[in-house]
């Protein structure tokens, strides 16, 4: 499409709005609208959380009579199906608008284009490209899981400056900081989900919850674990009153006793394939994928980082790094796992950024294996229609 400056100037308006639903809005995008008629904004909106109007639909009712003949400028493709609210492109054919400005298609199947024919088709003037990359990175989390049916995955760990996550004896608390903790924990609250081992339980029994935010989410608690040694009485089943879920992800024809206990606690225990009596991280994540989760902080511990290098599984990496050294080399390493044999098969990390956290570091990049693809969809590939209420 052809950008002037007025296109840039309100398309970053319409990404800005949208990012104001950060944490809130899965396992649907963010979407912020800006409505525009003689170069004066008449009306804007985002979309807060799954199931609220969509951004286009706040923007249009902000504008009123005046959105006939306006310019919309939004972030993604507008919707063109019944979800949980009627579709955007009907309400803004109806308004009367003249022209959609956006920066890229919406990849879910039900979209993916639909949506831009159906408003060519009304008459009404669409062009799209514009902040592309800068719209992908917004929605990366969203992109990776309506693109491919896997959730986008953070790796993170607390770990000493040589990469110890415990001492030689197992003391692992606390390693770094209590700002460096924090800020764990609000890393959290910006996923759908929060996987640990079911080796993290028995050794730390966590509570994995998120800081409390207006308007913020609890994640899902994931546990992986094959042989279901979750203990009934973990804290992570106790603070369930938050009202989201806690799965434990077993091997199938896992102890039925030890299920029943997990279920009378809460948990809600579900079976996935594994190889050689280990769980198969990439059908856990997508079993979460089916389930509409489409963001998890793999939080560890050292196997199951581990063998998250080991698949090729991750894509960004947040590395909590406390100025100490432990050493010894039967202290435990953030990363277990069979690792690479050979540099090239390796995992990469791209655009480093570091960050002072009190006397701790903040690591965080993106994760590049070899051989992967990009977070682009795969062609041919559908993605999976969310099976978690709250879609759309």
């Amino acid at each position: 499409m052809t950008r002037s400056a007025d296109d840039t100037k309100f398309l970053r308006l319409a990404l800005e709005l949208a990012a104001r639903g950060a944490g809130q809005t899965a396992p649907n995008p963010m979407v912020g609208a800006v409505l525009v008629r003689a170069g004066r904004v008449v009306g804007s909106g985002w979309h807060t959380r799954a199931g609220s109007p969509h951004a286009e639909v706040l923007a249009l009712d902000e504008a009123g009579r005046l959105a006939r003949g306006a310019t919309m400028y939004v972030n993604l493709e507008p919707c063109c199906h019944f979800g949980r609210t009627p579709p955007c492109v009907d309400a803004i054919i109806g308004a009367g608008v003249a022209e959609v400005v956006a920066c890229m298609t919406d990849p879910d199947r039900r979209v993916d284009g639909r949506g831009f024919r159906a408003l060519r088709g009304a008459g009404v003037r669409v062009r799209v490209g514009a902040l592309r990359q800068e719209a992908r990175r917004l929605n990366e989390r969203f992109l990776r899981w309506a693109g491919s049916g896997m959730p986008f995955v953070t790796l993170k760990a607390g770990m000493s400056l040589d990469g110890r996550i415990a001492t030689r004896a197992g003391e692992s608390k606390w390693i770094t900081s209590a700002r460096a903790r924090a800020e764990a924990r609000r890393l959290r609250g910006r996923h759908d989900a929060v996987m640990v081992g079911v080796g993290t339980v028995l050794a730390d029994d966590p509570r994995l919850t998120a800081p409390p935010a207006r308007g913020a989410r609890e994640p899902i608690r994931v546990v992986v674990d094959g042989r279901l040694r979750t203990p009934p009485a973990a804290r992570l089943l106790r603070s369930g009153a938050t009202g989201r879920e806690t799965f434990i992800l077993t091997l199938p024809g896992a102890p039925r006793r030890r299920r029943a206990r997990l279920e009378a606690a809460g948990a809600l225990v579900v079976e996935v394939p594994g190889r050689d009596g280990r769980i198969e991280l990439r059908a856990a994540l997508r079993e979460l994928g089916r389930r509409g989760v489409s963001s998890v902080l793999l939080e560890g511990g050292s196997e199951l980082l581990g063998s998250a290098l080991d698949a090729g599984v991750g894509d960004a990496l947040a590395l909590f790094v406390a100025g100490r050294l432990v050493g010894g080399r039967d202290a435990l390493s953030a990363f277990g796992g069979s690792g690479a044999a050979r540099l090239r098969e390796a995992a990469g990390v791209r655009e480093l950024r570091l960050r002072r956290l009190g006397s701790d570091l903040l690591v965080e990049g993106r994760l590049e294996f070899p051989g992967r693809r990009s977070l682009r969809r795969r062609p041919g590939r559908a993605a999976v229609r969310p099976a978690r209420s709250g879609a759309a």
